[in-house]
């Protein structure tokens, strides 16, 4: 069972800036399962631009899009959005992409559900992303 009391999401942020590109890897595996993920959304995001090793990206991405709901989505469409670094931009296309969801009929239904909740988004980044990858449908 995951630790998500005060104390367990405290090491999981402390342990988010470790130089052990694993530990930050099962960091965001852990914030990323959390039942509540605004609260940890910035070291999420951190995590997901990670400058020094895609697989911190990838693990996260993958965490993320695994709660299957809106905020998980929304967490990686708004890194998608701002990424600067190519290999982390591609990855993080990659992690949506392939997300297993787009494969049956009723996933795929509430994943297009959701990218349509997230193209009318408050934040500007999160709602040209969503739209683009909407876009791709048609």
């Amino acid at each position: 069972m995951e630790d998500f009391t005060e104390q367990g999401l405290c090491d999981a942020i402390a342990a988010a800036e470790s130089p052990d590109s694993f530990v930050r890897a099962e960091a965001g595996r852990f914030l990323a399962a959390a039942p509540q993920i605004e609260g940890v959304a910035g070291v999420l995001h951190r995590l997901l631009l990670d400058a020094q090793d895609t697989g911190v990206t990838s693990d996260t991405a993958l965490a993320l899009l695994a709660r299957g709901d809106v905020a998980g989505l929304r967490a990686v469409l708004a890194a998608r959005a701002v990424a600067s670094d190519q290999g982390t931009a591609d990855q993080l296309a990659a992690e949506l992409d392939c997300d297993p969801r787009w494969a049956t009929g009723q996933d795929r239904a509430e994943l297009i559900a959701q990218l349509r909740t997230l193209a009318v988004d408050r934040n500007p980044d999160v709602r040209s992303e969503a739209l683009l990858r909407l876009a791709h449908l048609r």
